[in-house]
């Protein structure tokens, strides 16, 4: 890949410092972070995503007790952003929002309400909402009073939208039709308490991988792309045995050679790395990084899959690490770039 510098965005809390989205570059030859600025003054986009031509950034919004999604146009020259549109309402703030290959679907979930939301996107680019799931139900930990939505997105082949609730222990599976109504296709519930956060597929689309919130652990699933049907094939712990201090699992994401899984342990203060078995696509512990940083919320790799991107919320840092592919193992180049409360961070696509 010839080019050697890439635009990023980080979502965060907007508490203490921190007014919004912030903007910066990765330098792959000086192998540095740019000093972030901020892109986009909004209330607490903790997650944001990017259409796939880099054209329009979503972001999730919050307003008082209200919340919604946040749409951006982005100069894809120099990564600013432009209001398009602010879809904001008494249903409260999603945790994570998604966008389809097309940009003509947009998909929510919200921890606080346990609901998945399809949106369809205008030719001006605002939203419009088409349907929407509640999930019902509870689970044994006492964080599992009733439902709690934390992921929606689209499975490889976008045949159906995949929703994580930490709050029943579910990976549904929704269709979406033409006028983006969500349909329930398939549902797998995983280990009671458990409690899962996010999912990742691994690039042949035949198996994914959750992260989950509450025991800390990655799950293996085989991935049915005809049913939309999900299988746990294996539980594995991301922090170690011995460690009984707090720590919640985060982000998770599978290097693009698909050889590598990495998974975010916040208490902990690591990102765990995990071989992927070639045969059946399973998980090896291989070691722990340090994310020189306390609560890390996400991470990402860059554009080039050399390097990783990480965020720790409560100290308030980025950390940039370059990855060995051949080891999967992480070296930190560079921990002190200051971000108040960040949460989540995407890479503009390439």
């Amino acid at each position: 890949m010839s080019q050697t510098k890439f635009i990023g965005y980080v979502g965060t809390y907007t508490k203490g410092d921190s007014k919004g989205i912030y903007r910066f570059s990765l330098d792959t030859e000086t192998k540095q972070l740019s000093e972030p600025v901020l892109a986009a003054e909004i209330g607490s986009p903790t997650y944001v995503n990017l259409s796939s031509d880099n054209k329009t950034l979503y972001s999730v919004a919050k307003a008082d007790s209200q919340g919604g999604v946040a749409v951006y146009s982005v100069n894809t020259e120099t990564g600013e952003l432009e209001t398009i549109a602010t879809d904001i309402t008494d249903a409260g703030s999603p945790c994570h929002v998604s966008v389809n290959s097309a940009n003509t679907a947009v998909v929510t979930a919200n921890y606080h309400t346990g609901v998945i939301a399809a949106y369809t996107v205008a030719e001006d680019g605002s939203l419009t909402l088409a349907s929407s799931q509640k999930h019902e139900g509870t689970g044994p930990h006492e964080r599992q009073d009733k439902a709690h939505a934390h992921y929606s997105g689209f499975t490889p082949d976008e045949k159906y939208v995949v929703a994580v609730d930490l709050g029943v222990d579910k990976v549904v599976s929704y269709k979406l039709n033409e006028q983006n109504e969500l349909v329930e296709a398939a549902s797998l519930s995983v280990k009671p308490g458990s409690g899962p956060r996010h999912i990742e597929f691994h690039p042949n689309g035949k198996t994914a991988y959750v992260m989950t919130e509450l025991s800390n652990e990655v799950i293996v699933l085989s991935y049915n792309a005809e049913t939309g049907e999900f299988k746990d094939l294996q539980y594995l712990k991301a922090i170690p045995e011995d460690f009984t201090e707090n720590s919640q699992g985060s982000a998770i994401h599978v290097s693009k050679d698909g050889k590598f899984v990495y998974a975010g342990n916040r208490g902990h203060n690591s990102i765990a790395i995990f071989r992927v078995n070639e045969e059946n696509d399973e998980l090896t512990f291989v070691e722990h990084a340090s994310t020189e940083g306390a609560w890390p919320r996400d991470f990402e790799f860059d554009p080039t899959g050399t390097f990783i991107v990480g965020s720790n919320e409560e100290s308030g840092n980025l950390v940039l690490f370059e990855r060995d592919e051949t080891t999967g193992k992480l070296t930190v180049l560079q921990s002190d770039v200051k971000v108040p409360y960040p949460v989540c961070v995407k890479f503009m696509n390439v």
